[in-house]
């Protein structure tokens, strides 16, 4: 999540002005609010996240304070693979996030059975990543996806329509499951060379090859860069 700085500056002159910032990491609004507030030249000064909730900046110390120790700063990618000949789709998740000052990184897939397409299998490896989330604790904040189902992708944000009823069912699914979990996306679709951790994922889930994996890839973060 990140937040925008609005203040009024006062100048020596009694003369004032309204500013507005870019959108920044919870640490650096907090960092330059501070700064700002140090002239004695600020009124009025307040923090607009991007999910438009209002802060003050004691308020937004107190929550950065909470949050630090929950999952956040999340990336999550997801491929689906799908053999026609057997009828045998694969899953792939990976999510990077940050806790308690460490960097953190899962890596699941799924082999199932009952998909109908390739198309069919990418929908179902979303929701299988959602699900991940959950069972992780990852919730209320924004999260940004990647996977390389530009059809996928660009339906979930609204920018292509979905004309086939059973896609819309996993549509409807994949949204609730976000509505649930409080989750603000963010959609991106890159190519597949960029997405291989989720794109082997599943390979190897076809290949009946389960992975379940959890660990640190970086013990000593700095919050919210």
């Amino acid at each position: 999540m990140k937040y925008r700085i609005e203040w009024t500056y006062i100048t020596k002159r009694k003369l004032e002005t309204s500013l507005v910032s870019e959108y920044l990491s919870l640490k650096e609004a907090i960092v330059l609010a501070e700064d700002f507030t140090s002239t004695g030249r600020v009124k009025n000064l307040q923090f607009i996240s991007e999910d438009e909730q209002s802060w003050n900046l004691k308020e937004l110390k107190k929550f950065r304070d909470i949050v630090k120790d929950e999952p956040h700063d999340v990336v999550a990618f997801f491929d689906g693979g799908f053999q026609k000949t057997t009828g045998i789709a694969g899953f792939g998740a990976v999510i990077y996030y940050t806790q308690s000052g460490k960097r953190y990184r899962i890596r699941m897939n799924e082999k199932v059975d009952g998909i109908g397409s390739n198309n069919e299998a990418e929908y179902a490896a979303f929701a299988y990543l959602v699900t991940i989330l959950e069972e992780n604790g990852i919730n209320k904040q924004k999260i940004q996806f990647y996977g390389d189902s530009q059809v996928v992708l660009k339906q979930l944000s609204g920018e292509w329509p979905c004309y086939e009823e059973e896609f819309n069912l996993w549509l409807d699914k994949i949204e609730q499951q976000l509505k649930k979990l409080k989750i603000m996306p963010s959609y991106e679709s890159i190519s597949r060379k960029e997405n291989t951790e989720a794109d082997k994922l599943a390979t190897q889930a076809m290949e009946g090859i389960e992975i379940s994996s959890k660990l640190i890839i970086d013990e000593e973060v700095e919050e919210d860069e």
